[in-house]
């Protein structure tokens, strides 16, 4: 397989670092030399713009010496994995940048796997899609379809750092939901509720599309509200990982009450106790 110009154009950038250099570390041209060299390719850069020149590597490179291949050639392969070896993210979120590199590889079905214990990456063929949260890499990749459309399957990729709340929207869960989005900072996770987006025309749409979007979905189902039970069903449909809680036990339905769930008060002692052992649990996910 050989990628396509726009792919190996972005790959420039993002191996210079120019894009942007929040998400990839940047290299000046000695180090461009080394990043080659570091795999064993015998690359030196010859003083021209960076990007041009590490876009005319790629494309010498970019052979389909095997046409039924699914892969890019070993050489791009080995490029690719090592563009987000995790030692070069040490003041950087890898995990961003690995979102940026699948956002352009999956025109080609392809995308970049992160073994959790290493931080290593490893390419690999989409074989269909897949958006639940816990995938065992050995396993086929499943398509759920929806029939009937009652939602639109949202063109985004699932953001590791991205938890969804789903809770009434009453003021009385106002410091819920600043205490749920503190610890989700303190653990460097984005935290949102629907009613912080309009990216759709129907407010269940943009619910469906946070929902599909996250890594992790929080329930609250304090006073037993349907619009929030409704939400955790799609939620574990979808494979989500649900962290339940309530404020009274009772508002948990038989068919509920073997998931574990996080109880809390709404007060001042209940609201620190309730970000620590939140904080606590997305670490522990995370790490997972």
């Amino acid at each position: 397989m050989k990628l396509k110009p726009s792919i190996i154009d972005r790959l420039a950038l993002m191996i210079c670092g120019d894009e942007p250099h929040t998400s990839f570390p940047y290299r000046s041209s000695s180090y461009l030399t080394g990043f080659f060299r570091e795999i064993d390719l015998d690359y030196q850069h010859d003083g021209s713009t960076r990007r041009h020149w590490v876009a005319g590597v790629l494309s010498n490179l970019n052979t389909d010496l095997n046409p039924k291949s699914p892969y890019p050639s070993p050489e791009l392969k080995k490029i690719i994995e090592h563009l987000l070896d995790p030692t070069n993210f040490m003041d950087l979120n890898q995990n961003i940048a690995i979102n940026k590199v699948n956002n352009i590889l999956k025109s080609q079905s392809l995308y970049v796997e992160k073994d959790k214990n290493t931080g290593n990456t490893s390419l690999r063929k989409v074989m269909n899609d897949f958006i639940s949260t816990s995938i065992d890499a050995n396993d086929a990749r499943s398509t759920i379809s929806f029939l009937p459309s009652v939602f639109d399957i949202p063109k985004k990729p699932v953001v590791d750092e991205l938890v969804s709340v789903m809770m009434p929207f009453d003021m009385e869960f106002d410091n819920v939901i600043e205490t749920i989005k503190e610890a989700c900072s303190n653990e460097n996770m984005i935290c949102h509720r629907a009613d912080d987006l309009w990216n759709n025309s129907t407010i269940i749409q943009d619910i469906f599309e946070l929902i599909y979007c996250s890594s992790i979905v929080i329930v609250d189902f304090t006073s037993k509200n349907p619009n929030v039970f409704y939400e955790a069903g799609i939620a574990h449909t979808l494979g989500k990982n649900v962290i339940p809680i309530t404020q009274s036990m009772d508002d948990i339905p038989f068919n509920l009450g073997h998931h574990r769930i996080l109880k809390y008060l709404n007060n001042d002692e209940g609201m620190h106790h309730l970000k620590d052992t939140l904080g606590h649990k997305l670490k522990n996910l995370k790490q997972s």
